[in-house]
């Protein structure tokens, strides 16, 4: 590996991550797709889930995609770099990955299937890349914001690695921590697929579906 790309698939240390800066990125409107505000504050209930799947383009498709989900949006987080800029997190000196926030309502859906739709819409198993985009952005990687989700979080990364190896598939190399700050993407990467239909979309999973009548959550 030449030493351009091992440095792109090499996490900074903290204390050498880019400074950032105080104010965050300004100028969100509503989603494109769904019409629903994509900062808080949300309704009153609804719960958010993070994830890291590469691009975060396709990624934010998948969950606006999915019944239940009342709004999503397009981010970094997971690093160290305050209120970091798309070319602040490429140049892999701020340790965060591309993430999709989801704010779902679980009267109509569930962490669960939050989970399903990760899982089976990404490669887990790549470590720092997906498919042909490769640095420590585009690492796989669940946030959780309580302990009920690390739970569910822990629980599905277990059953849905007894199905990769099934097919043949290696190791799940998710990162899995408690989530910190979310910050939002740039404007235009908001919906970015919707606004731009033919975009690139680098993801298309394993193909390995999550088993039928199983559940995910230990409790």
């Amino acid at each position: 590996m030449d030493v351009g790309l091992l440095r792109k698939t090499k996490l900074p240390p903290p204390a050498d991550a880019l400074p950032g800066r105080d104010e965050p990125i300004s100028g969100l409107g509503p989603h494109f797709v769904l019409g629903t505000p994509i900062t808080p504050p949300f309704p009153e209930g609804f719960e958010r889930a993070i994830f890291g799947m590469g691009c975060f383009w396709g990624a934010e498709r998948m969950f606006w995609q999915a019944p239940g989900v009342y709004t999503t949006a397009a981010g970094y987080a997971g690093g160290s770099t305050q209120n970091p800029t798309y070319e602040d997190v490429c140049s892999g000196r701020t340790g965060h990955t591309e993430v999709v926030l989801a704010v779902f309502d679980p009267a109509q859906t569930s962490y669960d299937e939050m989970l399903r739709v990760f899982w089976e819409g990404h490669d887990p198993t790549q470590g720092m890349r997906q498919g042909n985009d490769v640095g420590t952005q585009y690492r796989s990687a669940l946030y959780f914001e309580n302990e009920r989700q690390h739970e569910a979080a822990l629980a599905s990364q277990a059953r849905f690695q007894v199905e990769l190896a099934k097919a043949g598939h290696g190791k799940i190399t998710t990162e899995i921590a408690e989530a910190g700050p979310f910050y939002y993407a740039e404007s235009y990467h908001q919906q970015y697929l919707a606004k731009n239909p033919n975009g690139y979309c680098g993801l298309g999973g394993t193909g390995v579906t999550w088993p039928v009548g199983t559940g995910i959550a230990t409790s």
